[in-house]
């Protein structure tokens, strides 16, 4: 009697677990889509519409490169004149 309480009992709990789970899976993909087709809406209004980050770092590169070389070019101050 002990052990088919015991089954049935684990049973129960995983058909709990088991309703829960599905539960959590289907509002977490219902979460992506919509913040899947936010994110495409936003893609689509974009500012610049570039989508490889390379590209959108390659003028702040620039920027630093220009500086290096100009503080680069610049002369040394001496300290005895």
């Amino acid at each position: 009697m002990r052990l088919v309480l015991g089954m049935f009992s684990l049973v129960v709990v995983l058909a709990v677990v088991g309703m829960l789970a599905k539960k959590q899976l289907g509002a977490l993909a219902v979460s992506q889509k919509a913040a899947l087709s936010n994110q495409a809406a936003a893609g689509t209004a974009g500012s610049s519409g570039v989508k490889n980050p390379q590209l959108q770092t390659q003028p702040l590169q620039e920027q630093v490169r220009q500086s290096l070389e100009t503080a680069m070019q610049r002369p040394k101050a001496v300290d005895g004149e």
